[in-house]
């Protein structure tokens, strides 16, 4: 292991907005997010497969009435974000390391208003599709921890995976596709990104690739 990564594993250790195997919060957190984390009663917004947390401290900076939450597995990734969210006085920002799986050890069902998936891998080959953190089984695992009219939104540079996603939520009865757009850059939606760019993003766009996005709203809980 690097030198650089053993230093942000060590930072995981010590950091009050990261919550990781060995510190208490870990297995006692779940259901308790706005009363013993944030301290607040205020929405909670969860970032999956967040790698570095650009969204999760951008969303942060820009609303402060609001809960942000990222998610990976990868604790060299996530300690970026940390030290980010730590040096801005973010306290209404933290880190989960975890994978998607295993959500269900740290959120009760409602207990999120928004998710963000910001260009997830788009796994492109057809034996892939069960890996696409679009697919229907994903999709039935965020409707469990969303609130009724929730949000969800996908932002990635893959077409393929655009119009692949656009299609699983036309057929799922339970969202409904507010907005979406395949060059996201030059659409008013934009504005709602305040001007939030990953690093990979950037040299995706940089190399031709446009942005595109959805935004859909669950409509309805499944009995």
């Amino acid at each position: 292991m690097s030198r650089k990564k053993q230093h942000r594993f060590d930072h995981n250790k010590l950091a009050n907005n990261v919550i990781e195997r060995g510190k208490a919060l870990y297995t006692t957190i779940k259901g308790k997010w706005n009363d013993e984390y944030f301290k607040n009663q205020n929405p909670i917004t969860l970032e999956l497969a967040c790698g570095k947390g650009e969204y999760t401290v951008g969303l942060g900076k820009n609303f402060s009435e609001k809960n942000f939450i990222g998610i990976d597995i990868k604790g060299d990734r996530i300690a970026r974000g940390s030290k980010i969210a730590g040096q801005l006085n973010l306290s209404n920002v933290a880190f989960l390391r975890t994978g998607i799986q295993f959500l269900d050890e740290f959120f009760e069902p409602d207990e999120v208003s928004e998710i963000w998936l910001v260009h997830p891998d788009p796994q492109p080959r057809d034996k892939e599709e069960k890996r696409r953190l679009t697919n229907q089984n994903f999709l039935n695992i965020y409707k469990k921890y969303l609130k009724k009219e929730g949000i969800f939104h996908l932002k990635t540079d893959s077409s393929f995976l655009y119009d692949y996603s656009l299609e699983v939520l036309k057929q799922d009865p339970d969202f409904e596709i507010l907005d979406h757009t395949n060059d996201l850059y030059h659409s008013p939606l934009w504005d709602e990104h305040h001007n939030i760019i990953t690093h990979y993003e950037k040299l995706f766009h940089e190399q031709g690739s446009t942005i595109n996005y959805i935004k859909a709203k669950l409509i309805k809980k499944a009995p």
